[in-house]
């Protein structure tokens, strides 16, 4: 193979491919059927022309026979005047008029069979038409329906991949948000055992002033205690109208005297 042919071949399949990319189906319907349209247009056309020829050979026809039907008269009226000549002429002109009758009939019957047969065709072409505009319509909604499932088979597809570098992400969250969690429970563990300085506080710097606050805070524990001890030594006198738990009861105000006005 030449390199000339070989160039047009690639530029053959190539422009082949583009317009296969290119060609909507629905409008290649669509453009058959406007054709297949116009092509009935014209065979409608054709009937009518045909009729109206047909229908001008009928006039045509229905005068002649008038006027052979007129001389016809006249001959008889001629006979009748014993003019013999005159009858000869009149009936020389009907013999013309029907020879032109005849061939006007002949030509009628063949526009009338011609009518006929174009207007058969006609009703077959106009039956294929609409054979056609409802599979055309059929096939364009199946397209149609076939197009929008691809799309979203392909919407789908591509949010099934984000979704999976979604899933990382959130993945790679959660995996910060526990490293998080873990450093900070391990720092508060840190420094509830003082393995760690709370420099927010003050006079906490170093080991020597938190054992001395623990020693100080033992100190008041200790007396808080001894106190409490010696406070639970002398119960309490027990107040008049107190119950037997100690508790003051009071007397109700329906109860109490009643002070006289001074």
């Amino acid at each position: 193979m030449s390199l000339m042919k070989r160039i047009s071949l690639i530029f053959k399949s190539k422009a082949s491919k583009a317009l296969d990319r290119a060609e909507d189906p629905r409008e290649t319907l669509d453009y058959s059927y406007q054709r297949q349209i116009e092509l009935l247009s014209k065979v409608r056309r054709g009937v009518a022309d045909v009729a109206t020829s047909r229908k001008r050979v009928e006039l045509q026809v229905t005068q002649l026979e008038q006027q052979a039907a007129k001389l016809q008269g006249q001959a008889q009226k001629a006979i009748d005047m014993e003019r013999e000549d005159l009858a000869r002429e009149a009936l020389t002109r009907k013999s013309a008029l029907t020879t032109q009758i005849n061939d006007l009939r002949a030509q009628h019957a063949q526009l009338q069979g011609e009518e006929e047969k174009l207007t058969l065709a006609q009703q077959r072409l106009q039956a294929k038409v609409e054979a056609f505009r409802t599979r055309k319509e059929t096939i364009k909604a199946t397209y149609t329906a076939a197009e929008a499932q691809t799309r979203i088979n392909e919407a789908m597809s591509g949010i099934g991949d984000e979704m999976g570098d979604v899933g990382q992400a959130v993945e790679r969250a959660e995996d910060k948000t526990a490293q998080m969690q873990a450093r900070a429970g391990a720092i508060d563990e840190l420094i509830a055992s003082g393995a760690l300085d709370d420099v927010s506080a003050v006079g906490r710097g170093d080991d020597i002033a938190r054992e001395l606050e623990s020693m100080s805070s033992q100190s008041e524990v200790e007396d808080e205690l001894r106190r409490l001890k010696g406070g639970a030594a002398q119960p309490a006198a027990i107040e008049p109208g107190a119950g037997e738990n100690g508790v003051r009861y009071e007397q109700p105000a329906t109860e109490r005297p009643t002070e006289e006005p001074r």
